[in-house]
């Protein structure tokens, strides 16, 4: 007997419906977490819009002696699956707030990308986008590196 692949249920397409941007999280200290990013990524992917931001993002960097992902493993991950990627501890709020900036920052310009070839064209309200600056204080790098308690 075949295996039989299931067929996304209404539920599971209306949880992606309208997503511009997701975090994949997983936990540094334990590697099947970062193993399974390949199944989440093919899942969102499958349901979610095309230009969707995703960012891999490694938890508990303030455990780095229990480390069993490498970061060059998740670079070379991210690299391979064009995602944005970074290094957070929850616990010490370590690059949590640059994450969400990154990922937010991203959308941004996506959608203003759409509406500059669009024209006038209102995306959720009835205001466009246009002239509205996001700052990013110290945001030098884009997010596409990691690393946050290195060094």
């Amino acid at each position: 007997m075949g295996m039989v692949e299931e067929e996304p249920s209404s539920d599971q397409c209306i949880y992606y419906r309208g997503a511009v941007g997701a975090m994949l999280v997983y936990d540094l200290t334990k590697r099947q977490s970062f193993d399974h990013m390949a199944r989440w990524l093919e899942e969102l992917r499958g349901h979610a819009d095309k230009n969707i931001v995703i960012m891999l993002i490694a938890n508990k960097c303030d455990l780095g002696s229990f480390r069993a992902v490498p970061t060059e493993d998740a670079q070379e991950f991210a690299e391979k699956e064009n995602l944005y990627f970074m290094e957070t501890s929850a616990l010490e709020s370590t690059n949590v707030e640059n994450a969400f900036k990154t990922v937010l920052k991203e959308i941004y310009t996506i959608i203003s990308k759409k509406t500059l070839t669009a024209g006038d064209i209102t995306y959720g309200s009835s205001q466009t986008l246009k002239g509205t600056q996001i700052v990013v204080p110290g945001d030098s790098d884009g997010g596409k590196k990691g690393g946050c308690c290195q060094g």
